[in-house]
């Protein structure tokens, strides 16, 4: 599939990509959502350092990370014990 080419504007600053059509749309929500946060830090904080606002906005988003990585972690562990105790079931039944 051929890449298009998509402008995002970040911090009141351009930035030119290529991409597959079907990113576009995530993208381009993506750039609206830490130009929405930058806005909301600026207001909160008083901040007008573009890349002090910016590192706001990079360290929550690690911080979401780290926070859905481990959620994420917590339920494959919990799936890996059901499934555990499922194929218990099914050996027991099997030799029976």
């Amino acid at each position: 599939m051929e890449k298009i080419s998509v402008k995002l504007t970040i911090a009141g600053r351009e930035y030119p990509m290529k991409t597959e059509p079907s990113q576009e749309e995530r993208i381009l929500e993506a750039a609206q959502l830490i130009n929405e946060q930058l806005a909301l830090y600026q207001n909160t904080f008083k901040l007008d350092d573009k890349q002090d606002l910016l590192a706001l906005v990079a360290f929550d988003c690690m911080i979401e990370k780290l926070s859905k990585e481990k959620e994420l972690g917590q339920i494959e562990e919990q799936v890996g014990k059901r499934l555990q105790v499922l194929q218990s079931a099914l050996e027991k039944d099997l030799s029976t």
